[in-house]
């Protein structure tokens, strides 16, 4: 994923379905400068983490 598509589901109100090595995630934020992403496991909210954007997959 690209870090511009990344930015615009992060900043949308519709949930967009996107994975993170198979496992849905919710996108918190966009470091555009680093283009990476803190995110998490829709089911684990208190496991954050930070990843490249390109490793992200919307389906």
């Amino acid at each position: 994923m690209n870090t511009l598509r990344a930015k615009a589901i992060s900043e949308s109100p519709v949930m967009a379905h996107v994975t993170y090595n198979g496992i849905p995630i919710y996108i918190q934020h966009i470091d555009e400068k680093n283009e990476t992403a803190r995110i998490y496991p829709l089911d684990q909210p208190e496991n954050e983490q930070e990843v490249p954007v390109a490793s992200l997959i919307e389906h």
